[in-house]
């Protein structure tokens, strides 16, 4: 259980440093947390963060689409969200990723304090 603990708190360091009116995906997410297959992964522990605080409204699949948008209780509020954030989206409402799309690095990541 401490290794899914652990990967969920990476997951949770990356997109609290998501940008406002920018985007970046659950692949992209799971591969600068170690695991590049784990996308789902990286939106099971968005759902399981809810009610944190974090902006998970800018997590998007690699087309852009707001696939997590179910999980707003409203089906138009992650949309809403980002919009007012300054985020473009296409013709077939998914987010203009050329403009908007934030590819996170271990480099700005959290640095974690040393326990003494």
């Amino acid at each position: 259980m401490k290794k899914k603990t652990d990967f969920f708190d990476r997951v949770y360091d990356v997109v609290a440093r998501i940008p406002k009116g920018k985007v970046t995906t659950y692949g992209a997410i799971a591969e600068v947390c170690g695991t590049k297959a784990a996308a789902r992964t990286v939106g099971w522990a968005l759902n399981g963060a809810k009610e944190s605080g974090l902006p998970c409204h800018r997590v998007v699949n690699r087309f852009g689409a707001l696939t997590g948008k179910v999980h707003f209780g409203d089906a138009f509020l992650m949309e809403e969200l980002l919009r007012n954030e300054g985020v473009e989206f296409d013709d077939d409402n998914c987010v203009k990723m050329e403009k908007c799309l934030w590819i996170p690095t271990k480099r700005n990541q959290k640095k974690k304090k040393k326990k003494s």
